[in-house]
């Protein structure tokens, strides 16, 4: 269920995808609501293109620590690429 900032208190969030597209951003919701789990999206900037690289506005999506890996499992099985650290 999304859910407010507030909701998941002084928790450092991790992030979970960035969703470039407002199609992927509406259907993610709908995987994590259907999923039943918490989660946080808030419009932030990323950087994107190769040729013309530029600042973009993306969807980023975050979850609570402990539903880290059972996020990123559920994205995997339906064909998206979880956001990983470097």
């Amino acid at each position: 269920m999304r859910q407010e900032p507030e909701f998941f208190g002084e928790a450092d969030l991790p992030l979970l995808y960035i969703a470039k597209r407002l199609k992927e951003a509406l259907a993610l919701e709908d995987l994590l609501t259907g999923a039943a789990m918490n989660y946080l999206v808030e419009p932030d900037t990323y950087r994107g293109g190769i040729i013309f690289a530029s600042e973009r506005i993306g969807a980023f999506f975050y979850v609570a620590p402990e539903d880290l890996e059972t996020a990123q499992t559920l994205l995997r099985n339906q064909g998206y690429k979880p956001y990983q650290t470097k």
